[in-house]
């Protein structure tokens, strides 16, 4: 019943659309996304001179633009892994509820033909 649950779960995902691909990663207790690229380095304000100094502001003002399209794809995958693991957990525990569900009709069904012999 198990392998049937999941080969109808993996159909629905597929005929739905897979809900995310890029799953990140979890090491020595630290995630990271996978579908991000890098984070991008924040620049350093130049203050030799003028000219310097507006090239740095300029650099800083795309290092923006990077870093705020880089971290909303960060919450955008962090959010789908969290909804991935509840969806995941929560599943486990349907079949963990149904499995006893079942045991307790069979050991029911049982003890009830066992006292009327």
């Amino acid at each position: 019943m198990t392998k049937n649950l999941t080969l109808i779960l993996t159909a629905a995902a597929a005929l739905t659309g897979a809900p995310h691909v890029n799953a990140g990663t979890l090491s020595a207790g630290k995630w990271s996304a996978a579908g991000c690229g890098n984070k991008p380095e924040t620049p350093v304000i130049d203050q030799s001179n003028v000219e310097a100094f507006n090239k740095s502001v300029a650099k800083i003002n795309d290092w923006q633009r990077q870093a705020k399209t880089y971290y909303e794809c960060l919450i955008n995958e962090a959010n789908k892994d969290n909804a991935i693991i509840a969806d995941s957990a929560n599943a486990a525990q349907a079949e963990y509820r149904a499995t006893v569900e079942k045991i307790g009709k069979g050991a029911n069904a049982a003890k009830k033909k066992l006292d009327s012999q």
